[in-house]
């Protein structure tokens, strides 16, 4: 609630000293509908020739909506949040129930999540030396650093990177960065994630969130990333992470068989963006590895039932890559096209990715979580700041199961109403 009156109060301060200057607001949303052409049970994995003529299932959907706010104090100090809304937020009520003797219930109305996504205040000494200090976007591949709506061209985000990665990846923390000519760094000193949340459907996913009031921090992270903007058209990075998530959590353990667990995430990560003429190209790479796979198994299948931890295996490597390409066709058929700020993309994209890319010998490998992706569809941008989209989804998943296919269309916009 806090957090909420500060971000008001800021508001109206620049509103009745007419800052409007200094002033930012904006933010980015998405309402999406999708048919699934296979079945959602949840044993599909576990005896797939059930499922095999399943019928399909469709879902609506609003998976992000965004405000952000952000005032420029004087040319050295700054402020910048933005809150998310996942899923159409949620609601809750409490109740008085009197079939009950009288008692109190708490009842959820809605699903989804608010989530304070970013919430930092900057010092600029130059372009070269900026510190960022809050809760900020932890760059590691592609989607983090470019998960607005108009930064992709499928309905939802990558689907490779927003499984086996915290999706969008925020935590609090430290950030170093600046721009040195053609080159771009940033280096972060993080709280480490918790192991208990790891599981094998989403590997390391889990891990950032915080159950709690407060985020644990027995643990400390690192990040490093570095992107070059030399040739024309083209932005390369590089990006990588490390840090120890064992005993990161609210009770650890101190038992002697754990004395020498860690818990070691190391990710490694290569994203591009193409942008010229009219052509569109985007791809990642990424490889995670987490040592100490098999205890940290058998620590969290060892958890109660009323643990946050899905008490699950977990894999000692993951693996996701990505590639998409659009083309705007729109000057080909209207001549005003280009006038008009009118874009229609034909795109294509296609992803691997595995949740259990490697195991170790004594972890079962659920080959279920190793998948292709195939993609085709369209974005019409009737302005730049709002985006049409449809696809049409290909999951392929190995030959024992059955494919995931689906048709998905939405409607987005990403823009600053003020800045």
């Amino acid at each position: 609630m806090f957090k909420n009156l500060f971000l008001v109060f800021v508001l109206i301060t620049a509103l009745t000293q007419n800052s409007f200057a200094q002033l930012q607001f904006g933010g980015y949303g998405e309402i999406a509908l999708s048919r699934n052409f296979f079945s959602d049970n949840i044993n599909r994995y576990s005896h797939a020739d059930d499922y095999k003529n399943a019928k399909s299932h469709g879902r609506f959907d609003i998976p992000h909506v965004a405000f952000a706010i952000g005032y420029n104090f004087n040319s050295k100090w700054k402020m910048y949040s933005e809150i998310e809304f996942e899923h159409g937020g949620t609601e809750s009520a409490m109740e008085l129930e009197a079939e009950e003797a009288g008692e109190y219930e708490s009842e959820i109305e809605r699903g989804g999540e608010v989530v304070l996504e970013q919430f930092w205040i900057e010092r600029t000494f130059s372009p070269a030396v900026n510190l960022r200090m809050g809760h900020i976007i932890v760059p590691i591949g592609y989607t983090s650093n470019n998960h607005q709506p108009n930064d992709f061209f499928t309905v939802y985000r990558p689907e490779g990177e927003n499984t086996i990665l915290p999706c969008t990846w925020h935590e609090t923390g430290l950030s170093l960065w600046g721009r040195v000519g053609e080159w771009r760094y940033e280096a972060q000193l993080l709280p480490g994630l918790d192991s208990e949340l790891f599981g094998r459907q989403n590997w390391i996913h889990g891990g950032s969130a915080s159950p709690y009031e407060f985020k644990i921090a027995n643990k400390y992270a690192g990040v490093l990333r570095i992107d070059n903007y030399s040739l024309d058209g083209l932005r390369i990075g590089l990006s990588g992470y490390f840090g120890h998530s064992f005993n990161n959590s609210i009770q650890p353990s101190y038992a002697e068989k754990y004395k020498k667990v860690k818990g070691a995430v190391s990710i490694g990560s290569f994203d591009f963006e193409y942008k010229k003429r009219r052509v569109i190209a985007r791809g990642y790479f990424d490889y995670g590895h987490l040592s100490d796979s098999e205890e940290i198994s058998k620590y969290n299948k060892s958890l109660t039932k009323n643990s946050p931890s899905p008490r699950t295996n977990v894999a000692s490597d993951a693996i996701s890559t990505g590639l998409e390409a659009g083309y705007d066709v729109f000057p080909l058929l209207i001549r005003t096209a280009k006038e008009e700020k009118r874009q229609l993309f034909i795109f294509g994209r296609y992803e691997y990715y595995d949740s259990m890319y490697k195991t170790v010998a004594n972890i079962t490998d659920n080959e279920w979580c190793g998948r292709q992706r195939a993609v085709v569809g369209l974005n019409y941008f009737p302005t730049r700041e709002v985006v049409i989209k449809a696809e049409y989804s290909a999951g392929i998943l190995k030959s024992q199961y059955n494919n995931e296919n689906s048709i998905s269309v939405g409607i987005a916009y990403s823009g600053f109403f003020i800045k």
